[in-house]
């Protein structure tokens, strides 16, 4: 069985300014895409036997940059929906909230297209995703690459080695970097995390 490949897509205008960016829309920068495309050799490197990809454009651009040839879209690798902390920094949130913490308290509810989801909602995105990982794998010789979001690669690695959704605090990860996720003794194991070329 091969290993699972994420790659958090590459810097946005909002990732750069630190804006909580969920389901707003938001383009690679030039440099998000040379991002992407630092990626190749990487990918190069490895058999794909399949690859999922996020709806969204950031993730989707840096799919098609780092040469990833028809992944399926799926809605479940989205990013958390933030609600009411949409686009806002978490220096902004902490005004108001001192000491506020995404994976320990949350989002207020938004508008009708960003409600909100509480980590354990996440988690349970997380754990469907990985079922059609495990599904993937078990019919291809190659490894499967997910193509999404911060937050929720995050919590979606919590989720493979057995932790809680709230223990993808644990785990930074960085714009336009590659982690992989294998197995040691039948255990499931971070066997790289926050891969660049230069690293």
């Amino acid at each position: 069985m091969g290993d699972l490949f994420l790659v958090r897509h590459g810097e946005t205008e909002w990732s750069r300014s630190g804006r909580h960016t969920g389901r707003t829309d938001v383009p690679l920068t030039e440099h998000g895409r040379d991002e992407a495309r630092a990626l190749v050799p990487l990918i190069r490197s490895h058999r794909i036997g399949a690859a999922f990809v996020s709806p969204l454009q950031r993730a989707r651009e840096t799919a098609e940059l780092i040469g990833l040839h028809g992944p399926r879209v799926d809605a479940d690798l989205a990013e958390w929906d933030y609600g009411g902390y949409e686009g806002i920094t978490t220096v902004e949130i902490q005004r108001d909230r001192p000491g506020w913490f995404l994976f320990a308290d949350g989002v207020p509810p938004g508008p009708p297209e960003h409600p909100g989801e509480s980590v354990e909602q996440v988690g349970e995105r997380a754990d469907r995703m990985l079922a059609k990982v495990d599904a993937a794998l078990a019919n291809t010789e190659g490894c499967v690459v997910l193509v999404s979001h911060g937050h929720f690669l995050r919590v979606l690695t919590a989720r493979r080695l057995g932790l809680s959704p709230a223990a993808g605090a644990l785990f930074q990860l960085a714009t336009g970097t590659l982690c992989r996720l294998s197995t040691e003794h039948g255990r499931p194991v971070i066997a790289g995390w926050n891969v660049r070329p230069s690293s």
